[in-house]
C-alpha cells in the first residue's frame, strides 16, 4: 500500500521501514482499515495524523478512533481530499485549528536539476551544530507560527537536529560562522526521499541561494539518498513555488495540514 503512491507516502513510509508497524517501535499507532479482511487503507496516528490510501468509508472509521482517543497529533497532514475530510469530521470534537493549509503543492523530481549546484552548500558536521540551531528555530517559527522549543525547553527538538546531522541529512552553507542556507531530508524510503525546513537568513534572501542551495541538496539526494526526490510547499509561497520549478520539480499532488 506503500509503494502504491511513494511520494504521498514518504513519511510513513520512512517511519514504518525503520521501526515496523509495532506501536512500541514506531511510537505511533498505525490503523488499517480491512472491511473484507485485506487491509485497504492505513493512517498513521502519533505526533502528526497522516491518512494513506483512504476511501471514504475508512476516513469514517479514523475518524471515529481519533475522536475516541482524543487529540494526541500536533497536525492531520497528508493527500488534501483525505486530510479536509477528516478536520470536516473531528473538528466539531476536537475545537479550533490554529492554521489550515488546504492546498500545499506536492512536488517530485527523478532528475538533477537543469541549473547549477552550489558547490558551497555541503552536509552539515557535528562541529556546526551551534550555529545551525539558531536558524532552524528560526525556520519553523516562521514556517509553523510557534517556536518548536517547547516544554522540555527544546531538548527534543535540539535532539531532532542532532540526529539529522548526524545521518547526513541536514545541508548548509556556512558563511563567516553563520548559516545562509539550510535544508533537510526529513523522510527516507526506498523509492523516495522528502526535503523539508530550506530556509535562507534574511539579508542573504533574493540572492539566487534557494535556487542552488535546493539544486546542491536534489544533487546529493539522487546520488546517494534515494531515487526521487519530494517535497510539499504552501500554495501561496510564490517565491518558493519559483525555487522548486526552476530546479525541475513537478506537481504530483496536492497535500493539507491541519495545524493545532
Amino acid at each position: 500500500m506503500l509503494d502504491a503512491d511513494p511520494v504521498a507516502s514518504a513519511f510513513v513510509a520512512a517511519r514504518v521501514a525503520a521501526h515496523g508497524v509495532s506501536r512500541w517501535r514506531l511510537g505511533a499507532y498505525l490503523w488499517g482499515y480491512a472491511p473484507s479482511g485485506r487491509v485497504e487503507s492505513i493512517c498513521y496516528s502519533g505526533a502528526n495524523l497522516v491518512p494513506i490510501g483512504a476511501t471514504e468509508a475508512a476516513l469514517r472509521a479514523f475518524s471515529g478512533m481519533a475522536r475516541e482517543q482524543g487529540r494526541i497529533c500536533s497536525s492531520i497532514v497528508g493527500p488534501a481530499d483525505s486530510v479536509l475530510a477528516l478536520w470536516g469530521d473531528l473538528r466539531t470534537d476536537w475545537g479550533n485549528a490554529r492554521d489550515v493549509r488546504a492546498s500545499q503543492p506536492l512536488l517530485s523530481t527523478s532528475a538533477p536539476a537543469p541549473l547549477a549546484a552550489d558547490p558551497q552548500v555541503r552536509r552539515a558536521r557535528m562541529s556546526d551544530f551551534d550555529a545551525l540551531m539558531p536558524a532552524c528555530v528560526a525556520m519553523y517559527t516562521e514556517e509553523v507560527g510557534v517556536s518548536p522549543l517547547g516544554w522540555d525547553g527544546g531538548a527534543t527538538y535540539r535532539a531532532r537536529v542532532a540526529e539529522l546531522i548526524r545521518t547526513g541529512r541536514s545541508y548548509v552553507r556556512v558563511e563567516n560562522g553563520e548559516v545562509v542556507f539550510k535544508a533537510e531530508i526529513g523522510a527516507v524510503s526506498r523509492h523516495a526521499c522528502q526535503i523539508q525546513g530550506v530556509w535562507v537568513r534574511p539579508g542573504w534572501r533574493d540572492r539566487g541561494l534557494a535556487t542552488g542551495g535546493v539544486a546542491a541538496v536534489v544533487q546529493d539526494a539522487l546520488t546517494h539518498v534515494a531515487p526521487v526526490v519530494s517535497l510539499y510547499v504552501n500554495d501561496y509561497n510564490a517565491a518558493a513555488r519559483r525555487v522548486y520549478a526552476r530546479c525541475g520539480f513537478g506537481q504530483v499532488g496536492t497535500f493539507a495540514t491541519v495545524l493545532f
